[in-house]
């Protein structure tokens, strides 16, 4: 995308997370993921890969656990808050880690057989959403994921006194009229009594 699609908005996010923010939510989410295990390896054994991409890895804790399954070397996460990515290079060695906004990803066209977000999404404007669902897309060889708050409609959610940072959306509805070269595969709940927290996901093969 052009510097002209940049937008104010999502600039000012993207600065809030890439700072003392972003730093705080590190902290509080570092040992978050020690339950996932089971899903992403029996997620993988259904929908089996070679190269993934995260976007907003945020300290590995996703990435761990695709490593099982899949070449550390072949496995790249992306985040803006440095902090985040020294953790995932330490939890995940071999993976690249880059620093860059989901909307400019620095990616071939279908480099990864996976690309995916967990609880991301969530976080972008209405203005710059599209731009990163696109980049998503771009660089999906074969399947697309997200794992996201759902709600029938837009909704913006107050998180942390932050205008603008959170919101429920119809993700998987929105990925299907956005791309009619997506077909979806399965969709899926990973709720409160499971250890994760209300997460609806999708997953996307692209043809």
């Amino acid at each position: 995308m052009s510097d002209d699609n940049q937008t104010d908005e999502a600039a000012r996010l993207e600065d809030l997370w890439a700072g003392d923010f972003g730093d705080a939510y590190v902290d509080r989410n570092a040992d978050s993921y020690e339950h996932r295990r089971g899903f992403w390896e029996s997620l993988l054994d259904e929908f089996p890969c070679h190269e993934a991409l995260e976007i907003g890895c945020n300290v590995g804790g996703n990435l761990r656990w695709l490593a099982s399954k899949i070449e550390p070397s072949n496995i790249c996460g992306i985040d803006i808050n440095e902090k985040s990515l020294r953790a995932m290079r330490e939890r995940v060695p071999g993976a690249v880690a880059v620093s860059t906004p989901a909307r400019q990803l620095p990616f071939r066209d279908r480099q990864f057989d996976l690309v995916f977000t967990m609880g991301v999404l969530i976080h972008q404007p209405e203005d710059s959403l599209p731009f990163v669902m696109d980049e998503m897309v771009r660089c999906s060889r074969k399947w697309v994921f997200c794992g996201e708050y759902f709600a029938t409609q837009t909704e913006e959610v107050p998180y942390r006194d932050q205008s603008g940072a959170l919101f429920r959306r119809d993700y998987g509805s929105l990925f299907s009229a956005r791309f009619p070269t997506l077909s979806l595969v399965q969709s899926g709940f990973l709720g409160r009594d499971d250890g994760w927290d209300d997460v609806t996901w999708w997953i996307f093969e692209r043809s």
